[in-house]
């Protein structure tokens, strides 16, 4: 199977092709398109071979994330592939893994309000295994957990945790981690990771001026 990974939830954008035989990944802040082409024509495939698109959900970029679903879904209106989501969280944790890293790390992605998403890992050298769920903390919160143990990791970390480290989902890890799946879903089911309640105002009555 040729998967075609889209990771756009971080800085560093990323998009990877994974065949038989190993993978090409290109790196960059260029458009969307420009980057799925250059990692085609480097993997020497055509757009018509690719069998699935992987796509990493965040947490993030919420419009890198909803850039990348949106291509996906294109994709599958035109043509017959089928279509997985991935932690972008988990891409993290496996990214340090591939990078050698090893014991309990912690990965940290920008929630926004002064809050963070965060989920725990225990890596070993040959994989991940997740001990604590996604979920939205406070700064003290990761203080608290850096504390008792364990390396903080993400995107940009350091710009709140100096003593972190920063790694970046790569699309290459993300469509790895995808060729081991078969829960494949219709582009309209594909939705970004966030974890906060959406919540609605209600408008109030309009006024009647007489």
């Amino acid at each position: 199977m040729k998967i075609l990974a889209l990771e756009f939830s971080s800085p560093q954008r990323s998009v990877a092709v994974i065949q038989p035989g190993g993978f090409h990944e290109t790196l960059g802040s260029q458009e969307p398109f420009a980057l799925i082409d250059e990692a085609l024509r480097d993997a020497q495939c055509e757009r018509e071979q690719i069998d699935c698109l992987a796509i990493g959900l965040g947490p993030g970029s919420y419009t890198g994330i909803r850039s990348a679903i949106s291509i996906a879904q294109g994709w599958q209106l035109a043509r017959p592939v089928k279509l997985l989501g991935v932690s972008s969280a988990e891409a993290i944790a496996a990214q340090a893994q591939a990078e050698g890293a090893t014991g309990r790390v912690h990965v940290l992605v920008d929630a926004q309000r002064g809050e963070f998403y965060l989920a725990s890992y225990d890596l070993a050298p040959n994989g991940s295994r997740e001990i604590e769920r996604l979920r939205i903390v406070s700064a003290d919160d990761v203080t608290q957990r850096a504390g008792i143990g364990g390396t903080l990791i993400g995107p940009e970390v350091t710009k709140w945790f100096p003593a972190g480290k920063t790694i970046f989902p790569r699309a290459a890890v993300l469509g790895q981690l995808a060729s081991t799946r078969t829960d494949f879903v219709a582009g309209e089911k594909i939705e970004p990771i966030y974890l906060r309640e959406t919540k609605f105002v209600k408008a109030p009555p309009p006024r009647i001026i007489g």
